[in-house]
């Protein structure tokens, strides 16, 4: 790796906008295939997952877990137990501590390991006719990625820039446990962190337009907003926004829920309503590269913009935004960038996770979107009552839904509501990427006692009640 804050000599065959996990993902692929690449920095290295997106989180989220655990031991008999938040500044510190660590070992210590790499940051990046310029000189290349990812989005509520607020990076950095917050907006974002907060003792409402986790089960909705309330925290879905307000030190928020109008008030505003790319400064519509209406670049499946030699990944797209998929794209775009490749984006067996307690995990198309798609359908519903990992551990919030084919039996989809989601959905979105069945799903031996255990009920529940099976009968 070659480090440069001068002009480098000669060019590039290649040129990455973007040192996160999009951007780093493209320059090793492309250093791998023999290519010389100038990765040009934007923002801090490492980009949002490791600096405020995934790694922050999600230790703060498994310290809230932790938490609520020992505070919950009463659910066995015999138990009790106490915890609290004793000192929220080293939580915080540690938290910093990870990801700092993170952020050298896995990103600036890589660099070296990989001499077609030149580092250059510079300044703010823009692509221009042959290249990129950075600050005062430009960096000429024949293909560029941009990887610029994104940031919190701000929503169109009036009053919003003048409330006292934060968003999912500025939360994470604060220096006090504040005593009440309202999440506006229940995507993944806004339903991990205020389950998170709430455990750590602030009174926490989220406030949404429609539900929970709009875009996956209604089952799972229902069932995590049940959830979260028996937490303690209030759940006002269904909500019409109308305007925000700085009230001395506090946060107004007024709202309508249920016909009623409301005034809600707390010390902070959360801003989890979604996430805005980084595409301003970059010369995208000069140089005839096409934004949707959120400004993301559009992209091909093959992950090249609308202008030759141009290519996209990552959160500054439209397409998934994940940090796995951000870099899968953006090593599709450098293979067919400058490696000869023809390769194609497919997300159909792509597997998500929201890390509340208990964790959401899918893959596939939910009941509707496989109706959508003229699908003869058919579901199957098992909550957690019948697995006995769940009852073993006298826990069984949650559940399980699976969609498939009726003609064909195909597996089309599904997601699990389960302490250890997380680690179960990978095995059905194996079963989805090689097309099985629910009979062969439900045929399948697994594990006694375990979590994934349930995928192989929930497919036998198409056909029978799983509630008169013995234990292993199945």
């Amino acid at each position: 790796m070659k480090y440069e804050t001068k002009a480098p000599t000669g060019d590039f065959d290649l040129a990455v906008i973007g040192a996160g996990s999009a951007g780093f993902s493209a320059a090793i692929t492309a250093a791998e295939g023999g290519k010389r690449v100038a990765l040009i920095g934007h923002g801090t290295i490492g980009g949002t997952c490791v600096n405020v997106g995934c790694v922050p989180s999600k230790t703060m989220i498994r310290a809230a877990e932790a938490l609520h655990s020992a505070q919950s031991a009463h659910r066995f008999p015999g138990l009790s137990g106490e915890a609290q938040v004793a000192d929220w500044s080293a939580l915080v510190v540690a938290k910093d501590d990870l990801v700092a660590t993170l952020r050298q070992k896995k990103y600036a210590d890589l660099l070296p390991g990989y001499d077609g790499v030149t580092y250059i940051d510079e300044g703010p990046a823009q692509l221009v006719p042959g290249g990129v310029e950075v600050g005062r000189r430009k960096i000429t290349a024949p293909k560029v990625i941009v990887a610029t990812g994104g940031r919190p989005a701000v929503p169109d509520i009036l009053g919003i820039l003048e409330a006292p607020t934060l968003d999912s990076t500025s939360l994470l950095a604060l220096d006090h446990l504040p005593d009440s917050l309202i999440f506006l907006g229940g995507g993944y974002i806004g339903v991990e962190l205020a389950q998170m907060m709430a455990r750590m003792g602030t009174h926490v409402t989220i406030v949404c337009r429609s539900r929970l986790l709009p875009h996956t089960e209604p089952e799972v909705s229902e069932a995590l907003t049940a959830t979260l309330r028996a937490e303690g925290l209030r759940v006002l879905d269904g909500a019409t926004y109308h305007a925000a307000r700085r009230d001395v030190d506090r946060a107004v928020l007024s709202v309508t829920v249920d016909g009623t109008d409301r005034d809600l008030t707390a010390h902070r505003l959360v801003l989890t309503t979604g996430r805005a790319p980084n595409t301003k400064r970059l010369g995208l519509a000069e140089m005839g590269v096409e934004t949707d209406a959120r400004g993301a670049i559009r992209v091909g499946d093959d992950m090249q913009t609308t202008k030759p030699g141009i290519f996209a990944a990552g959160d500054v797209t439209d397409r998934d935004q994940f940090v796995y998929m951000a870099a899968y794209g953006a090593k599709l775009a450098s293979r067919n960038a400058v490696l000869g490749g023809t390769e194609r984006y497919d997300n159909a067996s792509m597997p998500w996770v929201v890390f509340t307690d208990p964790q959401v995990a899918g893959v596939g198309l939910t009941e509707a979107q496989a109706r959508a798609a003229g699908h003869d359908v058919k579901t199957s519903v098992l909550t957690l009552d019948n697995v006995p990992r769940a009852l073993a551990a006298r826990d069984t919030r949650g559940l399980i839904k699976l969609v498939a084919d009726a003609q064909t039996d195909r597996l089309l989809g599904g997601v699990i509501m389960a302490p250890e989601g997380a680690d179960s959905v990978q095995t059905l979105a194996m079963a989805l990427k090689f097309g099985m069945t629910t009979k062969a799903l439900g045929e399948t031996i697994f594990p006694y006692l375990t979590t994934v255990e349930a995928l192989k009920l929930a497919a036998q529940t198409f056909d029978k009640d799983v509630a008169k099976l013995s234990c292993c009968a199945g």
